[in-house]
């Protein structure tokens, strides 16, 4: 069996800007409509065990660790608004559905992960997003990220060949080059380049030694006395930096055998009409009839 852990905030955006760029605006729901027929292809297409993440709010504790943490200024009201409607389409479609209000999506995803990879039964675990924050949860070939955007699945040595770091340092990566989308710096004048060099060789912030003469780094590092420095100044904020970038993964997300579909509610008639696409009911009672063949 494979579990399908989907990002439904990352798809309500995917959908509401690939909507904009095909016609120029998005209609009212049209984001939502576009996350649920998607959610149908892949049910369609044979996942069996699925469970979508969405960030009921935008803000979440990680604004009380962080003051510069992202909100929801300047987002488009368009998005902001289907928020409770992807939840309710979600519900209705009959999947397992984890609306974030103090955790985040992402946090979700990765408690969901730690129990599949946890279930002997599950062959494989895709987390559906290009998130990089994700790339902490893979795990070999057994936990990847899948970017349907792209139709590619990232693995354990895809998240090494992209940062230069295995999933185990990736937050710590986050912590010196910082997340301009998630809105917190990084410290002064580390790179991707730097943090990579340093943490492929030490592997966690506590392990690099405070002193530039005792980087053991065949090739060095540019500007290595300057880091240091930076790093030793400022150390406490990098270790704040890296609590915003880790993933919870302790999230009730229930157990695998919650996440098996068995079919849409009748709600979601009614939800795919307001959203202008009756279609919808049709096509997800056509995959479940398919799945009990």
């Amino acid at each position: 069996m494979k579990a399908h852990l989907v990002d439904g905030t990352y798809e309500l955006f995917r959908q509401h800007y690939g909507q904009a760029a095909r016609h120029g605006s998005a209609a009212p729901g049209a984001a939502t409509a576009g996350v649920v027929a998607s959610t149908i292809a892949l049910l369609a297409g044979g996942a069996t065990h699925l469970g979508v993440a969405t960030d009921s709010v935008v803000e979440s504790f990680r604004n009380s660790l962080w003051a510069g943490y992202k909100t929801g200024e300047g987002l488009d009201e368009e998005i902001l608004v289907q928020f409770p409607l992807l939840d309710e389409a979600m519900a209705a479609l009959g999947v397992a559905l984890w609306p974030m209000v103090e955790f985040e999506a992402d946090d979700a995803l990765g408690s969901a992960a730690a129990v599949a990879e946890a279930d002997e039964r599950v062959d494989q675990v895709l987390i559906l997003t290009p998130d990089k924050d994700l790339g902490q949860c893979v795990r070999g070939t057994r936990v990847v990220q899948f970017d349907r955007r792209k139709n590619e699945i990232v693995d354990e040595a895809g998240v090494i060949a992209k940062f230069g770091v295995p999933p185990s340092a990736i937050a710590d990566y986050l912590a010196l080059v910082g997340d301009t989308a998630d809105g917190f710096p990084g410290l002064p004048g580390w790179g991707a380049k730097s943090a990579a060099v340093l943490l492929a060789r030490y592997g966690r912030l506590e392990d690099i030694p405070a002193s530039e003469a005792d980087w053991d780094l065949p090739g060095g590092v540019r500007g290595a006395a300057k880091l240091a420095a930076t790093l030793r100044d400022r150390f406490d904020e990098a270790l704040l930096f890296r609590k915003v970038a880790t993933v919870v993964t302790s999230v009730p997300v229930g157990k695998v055998d919650d996440w098996e579909w068995h079919g849409p509610t009748p709600a979601l008639a009614d939800v795919a009409r307001r959203l202008g696409a009756p279609e919808l009911a049709e096509r997800a009672e056509n995959a479940a009839t398919r799945r009990l063949r």
